[in-house]
């Protein structure tokens, strides 16, 4: 029997190619397959986009896999039994996977779902997370502001329309990322002029990437259509 393949998480960074770290780039190089998200249409994802530069898709076994954006516990059940088929099938011939994802696959990632569903359905299956470069660090230094200095505290809060969340957490710390802020962004402006700090806060899209945008001042951009992959920090 072939001996069994290792899974490897790889945080491929925010969106520059140079912010992979060298041992994810050793792996990614290594590796013979190369699994990695799908988006929503089957396209190819954004992680994928950041790693094509970096290997030949042609020397490698490219595995889309598709997770849902539901919360239909059926079809998530369903759609992640087919996700750890696909990558056992390699796993179990020997041939290890790394699956890319931009970012930390332990930040916000699918591989952390992944990677669960693994080592609870083959017990013993070698699992390793390679750490990767976060959004939110790139962001910080894009935008020139410090996250954190001494005793200061830190909350990362995904944006959503629970206000009364938002604003426990912007009055609780020194500083609040608030994740994925673009469907919900007119939400979290009403919530920082209640609390009178607007002024406060930066927005960063597509960070480091070749499309990114970054906002210093984000009074002119209620009803502003962003992309998906768009944070905002707010420094106290």
């Amino acid at each position: 029997m072939s001996e069994i393949g290792t899974l490897y998480g790889l945080g491929v960074g925010p969106g520059d190619p140079e912010l992979i770290t060298v041992k994810a780039l050793r792996i990614l190089q290594a590796s013979p397959v190369i699994a990695y998200p799908e988006n929503r249409k089957g396209g190819k994802g954004y992680a994928l986009e950041i790693v094509e530069r970096l290997i030949a898709p042609v020397d490698k076994v490219m595995l889309g896999l598709a997770f849902p954006m539901t919360k239909d516990r059926a079809a998530l059940r369903s759609e992640w039994e087919q996700a750890e088929a696909a990558v056992w099938e390699h796993m179990a011939n020997g041939r290890d996977v790394a699956f890319v994802t931009e970012g930390d696959p332990m930040l916000y990632s699918t591989f952390i779902h992944l990677s669960r569903w693994v080592k609870e359905r083959r017990p013993g299956a070698s699992v390793v997370s390679v750490p990767g470069i976060s959004s939110i660090s790139a962001a910080a230094s894009r935008l020139g502001v410090a996250l954190a200095d001494g005793d200061d505290t830190v909350a990362i809060v995904p944006a959503s329309v629970d206000r009364g969340r938002m604003k426990r957490a912007l009055l609780a710390n020194d500083c609040v990322i608030f994740l994925k802020v673009a469907k919900v962004l007119d939400a979290v402006l009403d919530v920082l002029n209640e609390l009178d700090l607007e002024s406060k806060a930066m927005i960063a899209s597509m960070v480091t990437s070749a499309s990114e945008a970054i906002w210093h001042t984000v009074a002119d951009l209620r009803g502003v259509d962003l992309p998906y992959l768009t944070l905002m920090v707010v420094r106290k």
